[in-house]
């Protein structure tokens, strides 16, 4: 059957869809109850099917998720073609209907769905949904996937289904009819695909009593979820916009990532042929909905039906349930264009975005913007010299508007009443949520705290040994040697440790706010996951209960001659400690007084780049911070090598995260939220206390804190030199 292609479109077609289906089966998951261990293909504890729907959140029914205990459940995925499953615990973070009353397992009201949170991070597909609600379909099949129980084992299985028609009214919401194939227990939850545009337009819900088929819900039925009463002050804020946010940037860095040898979702759609509404392909939709999730998103349902009323050439009804993020709202442009004015609505719509209300900003908010700009600006080259015009005026006088001075309070003794202050949002880079402190105060309250030193020395002549010092460094500058051990290995040190850490945080601890841990380590063992270690019989990492930085023990140490390689600047000039101590100085000062600018040095949109030379780095602006994104990914250079160059080039202050991600991990998030964390926090000073914070929403399995998995932080002052290492270095 060759559908009317010619034969060779007809091959090309049936890759395309045997390429489809990989993606779906990939993301497809098992849901279990809690607690499975290691038996991932019992049967008994096996509930249902749902799928990845953003990075670390999941979609299945309502009836399944909360069939385990407690709202808690067991997420069964793929790691990978040919890979076994991975088991990771997930808490029901929202169902719909929220309160569902008296319904049982079997009755579940509709929408009967489910988002379920990961409690820890993981890399892992997610599939590509649709941006405008199941009624636009109007094909005669659709494809699922899930899994059931067959011959007392587990078996992932996937078909096509047609499409008979649709059930539902104003109170349930709109569900399909399927029909046409049997449709096996264990399968709600599953996916359900358009096989034509290559996107998940449903979750399947039930099965038929009667015969073969069963039902499902349209994905757009989660825009009921609740909406904050008193506004959105984050994305994390508001489920609805955090999922779909993080599903957009999610496949616009996937399609970005250069490193991958697998098709992407927009790829495939493009091999079936799809094309989103009229006017863009594939790709250029994944690029547009990345963008538009960089911003924050509509301050309500409200302003972003006031942004599509202003559109010219709207001519279909607003569909329903309604819009309510950006990618929504493009949805709605699909359908309701002339043919020969469907790329203007477009880009009217990206103006009307930018100009439109903002609940928040982020310090990201300005440059992505202007990366939404760029892409209006270069989608309407072909448009004729007086559209471009008049899209650059519109966009001239936005600049203006923005850039325009507040308007002053009235003066007192006026007759005006002064009103209502302005609302100040939660600033994103805190994942706590609470005000920050000014920075100078806060630097000053810092500056009178004590804090906990632990200094590591390697054994010359032992190097898998180490010595360590335990000490209590006092507000006025005394350091108090608390303890010392001598020829621990590195597994030896966290047990060893655990009692003199104790003592010391006594020493420095107030009630509410545990003290700084300082570990001060030779260039070699900078990336020690010290923030890992368990303190004793608590359950909580080191990094989860206190701020913990890293310093530099042998930074004015010249390197030696089999570290010469990796310092290549050295062979070209002399080793002046003074100047690079100036230098180190004077970028210690500028980045506490004055805003600094994040650089992701090892990473070009997900391809693994080798570190700047010594020169390059020392020509970084002085407010820069640097961030590495693949450390442990030793594909150019040795990771102690990189680190110690970021050293010699006169930084005190860097984030990196320790690298766990296979070939195909997405790290656009992670360049996103560590700049944000760097130029949102105001002073370099308190970096220590939001990679804290970020650590410990990690431990509490927040999912806005996913993408600081593996954080570490350099935290180096240069006016404050440690004690010296005497006996330590010493020679038995």
């Amino acid at each position: 059957m060759t559908d009317g292609h010619a034969p060779g479109a007809s091959s090309g077609l049936d890759a395309a869809r045997r390429a489809l289906r990989e993606l779906v089966m990939a993301a497809t998951v098992r849901i279990h109850r809690p607690g499975v261990g290691y038996a991932l293909d019992e049967p008994g504890t096996f509930l249902g099917s749902g799928f990845f729907i953003a990075p670390n959140w999941v979609l299945t029914c309502a009836h399944v998720a909360l069939a385990g205990e407690g709202g808690e459940v067991t997420v069964v995925h793929g790691t990978g073609p040919g890979h076994d499953g991975s088991a990771v615990p997930g808490s029901v973070a929202v169902t719909l209907p929220e309160h569902p009353g008296t319904a049982g397992h079997g009755n579940w009201p509709t929408p009967d769905l489910a988002l379920v949170q990961l409690r820890e991070p993981v890399d892992h597909d997610c599939v590509y949904v649709s941006e405008r609600p199941a009624a636009y379909y109007g094909e005669g099949r659709v494809y699922y996937a899930g899994w059931t129980a067959t011959g007392g084992r587990l078996q992932a299985l996937d078909g096509p289904l047609s499409v008979q028609g649709t059930l539902g009214g104003w109170s349930s919401g709109v569900q399909m009819r399927l029909g046409h194939n049997d449709l096996p227990p264990g399968v709600s939850g599953g996916p359900v695909i358009d096989p034509l545009r290559g996107e998940v337009i449903g979750v399947l819900k039930s099965r038929s009593d009667r015969g073969d088929g069963g039902t499902s819900t349209g994905i757009e039925q989660l825009r009921a979820l609740s909406v904050p009463r008193d506004g959105i002050r984050s994305e994390h804020g508001d489920l609805y916009q955090a999922v779909f946010h993080a599903h957009d940037r999610y496949h616009r860095d996937r399609q970005r990532h250069p490193d991958s040898d697998r098709p992407t979702w927009a790829d495939v759609q493009g091999r079936l042929g799809a094309r989103p509404g009229r006017a863009l392909s594939p790709d250029e939709r994944i690029q547009l909905l990345g963008r538009l999730a960089d911003l924050p998103p509509p301050v309500s349902t409200r302003g972003l039906l006031d942004v599509l009323d202003t559109l010219p050439d709207l001519r279909d009804a607003i569909p329903q349930p309604a819009p309510r993020g950006w990618r929504d709202g493009l949805g709605a442009l699909y359908e309701g264009a002339r043919q020969d004015g469907a790329l203007e609505l477009v880009l009217h719509y990206a103006m009307g975005v930018m100009a439109a209300e903002r609940p928040f900003e982020t310090p990201g908010t300005g440059d992505a913007e202007q990366a939404l700009w760029e892409w209006v600006r270069q989608h309407a080259e072909g448009l004729g010299l007086r559209y471009r015009r008049a899209l650059a005026q519109q966009r001239i006088e936005l600049l203006r508007r923005r850039t325009a001075p507040a308007p002053l309070p009235p003066q007192h003794g006026t007759d005006e009443p002064p009103g209502p202050a302005p609302a100040r949002a939660a600033p994103v880079h805190d994942p706590v949520g609470a005000e920050p402190a000014h920075p100078q105060a806060y630097a000053l309250d810092e500056a009178l705290r004590p804090f906990a030193l632990l200094e590591l020395v390697q054994r010359g002549w032992e190097p898998d040994r180490c010595d360590g010092r335990i000490s209590v460094a006092r507000p006025d500058g005394e350091v108090v040697r608390l303890a010392e051990a001598e020829r621990l290995s590195l597994t030896e040190l966290p047990g060893a440790l655990t009692g003199p850490l104790a003592e010391a945080f006594r020493h420095c601890d107030r009630p509410g706010r545990p003290a700084v841990l300082q570990v001060a380590l030779p260039r070699t063992l900078l990336g020690l996951p010290v923030d890992g270690w368990q303190s004793g019989t608590a359950d909580r990492p080191l990094g989860a209960e206190r701020p913990v930085v890293v310093r530099c023990a042998d930074r004015d140490r010249e390197p030696g001659a089999d570290e010469f390689e990796a310092y290549e600047a050295y062979e070209k000039e002399p080793f002046e400690v003074d100047e690079e101590q100036r230098e180190r100085e004077a970028r210690w000062r500028w980045v506490h007084v004055r805003d600094s600018r994040p650089e992701v040095l090892d990473c070009d949109d997900g391809l693994r780049i080798p570190l700047p030379s010594l020169d390059r780095l020392r020509g970084l602006s002085r407010g820069a911070v640097p961030i590495l994104c693949r450390y442990g990914d030793r594909r150019f250079e040795d990771d102690t090598a990189a680190l110690g160059r970021i050293v010699h080039g006169g930084f005190g202050v860097a984030l990196w995260r320790r690298w766990r991600g296979q070939k195909d991990a997405v790290c656009g998030e992670f360049h996103r939220r560590a700049g944000d964390t760097v130029a949102g926090a105001g002073s370099a000073e308190r970096l220590p206390e939001l990679v804290y914070e970020l650590r410990a929403g990690l431990r509490a399995g927040r999912a806005e804190t996913y993408w600081a998995d593996g954080i570490a932080l350099l935290y180096d002052d240069p006016h404050r030199p440690l004690p010296g290492s005497d006996e330590l270095l010493e020679a038995p």
